[in-house]
């Protein structure tokens, strides 16, 4: 793969951060097709989105894009600067991102940072399963100009979460939860516990999974949004622009607010 060589070139641009976001991963082993199921409520600046089909260097995607930084003419990103903010290509791979604020050690600008949308649109053009997402990590060029929580899976049965931040990252199993799912928002494990934000979603989000009376083998796109997108504050809130959820070979997205947008299947 020609990563290293491809991100010295993208990370010239710059990208503008997602804020806040939670997010589930349910692991394969207790799912009805044997599959992990990824959730992702978004909360964002940028409100108005849409869901676009790419064809990669290796693989065609298809992602979710901010639509009204492509028509601002202020917009940071350059125009035609490939970049999604979730999304899932033609080998079952699949991605996403929540933002950290307690990861970053170093004194890289941070209008050099937030690159998360950019460095997303790489791994799924050319990734396949978490071990190429782990190579693909490996061999980027520093600082990789991230600092976030990015939910990947694959169609082998991988399903994990990576705290990344411009030098380094950390690997959590989702097969390996005692729970059998994570849940993740703007906050690590690995990061400074003074900086963490939105552990009370994370707190709410918790609750709702561990007293739902529906069997987690039903825990599907449809019981995510309902119940935790649609769950009011804290999780959804004024900036929350859409949610995703990533079943098999089927990604579902709400092009708006969760809460009154329909949620529609994309496949490849």
């Amino acid at each position: 793969m020609k990563t290293a060589h491809f991100f010295s070139l993208l990370f010239l641009f710059i990208a503008i951060p997602s804020f806040a976001c939670t997010s589930v991963i349910v692991s394969g082993k207790h799912t009805r097709d044997g599959k992990a199921v990824m959730f992702k409520h978004r909360d964002s600046s940028c409100q108005d989105v849409a869901v676009e089909y790419f064809q990669g260097e290796k693989y065609r995607l298809v992602g979710l894009v901010n639509r009204d930084w492509r028509t601002n003419p202020s917009a940071l990103i350059p125009k035609g600067t490939p970049e999604v903010w979730g999304g899932m290509n033609e080998s079952g791979f699949a991605i996403m991102n929540t933002a950290t604020y307690d990861l970053k050690d170093d004194d890289v600008p941070q209008e050099r940072m937030d690159c998360e949308g950019v460095f997303m649109y790489r791994a799924l053009e050319i990734c396949e399963t978490l071990e190429d997402f782990e190579h693909f990590l490996d061999t980027l060029s520093r600082p990789m100009r991230v600092e976030a929580n990015f939910g990947v899976v694959d169609e082998k049965g991988g399903a994990a979460y990576y705290e990344v931040n411009n030098h380094k990252w950390v690997k959590f199993d989702v097969n390996k939860e005692p729970l059998g799912y994570r849940v993740v928002t703007n906050f690590t494990t690995t990061g400074r516990e003074a900086d963490r934000k939105g552990v009370d979603r994370y707190i709410k989000a918790h609750k709702i999974l561990a007293s739902s009376y529906v069997p987690m083998d039903q825990w599907d796109h449809a019981f995510f949004i309902k119940n935790i997108s649609c769950s009011g504050k804290p999780i959804m809130r004024e900036s929350s622009s859409c949610a995703m959820v990533f079943e098999g070979r089927t990604f579902w997205a709400t092009e708006g607010k969760p809460d009154s947008t329909p949620c529609i299947p994309y496949t490849l």
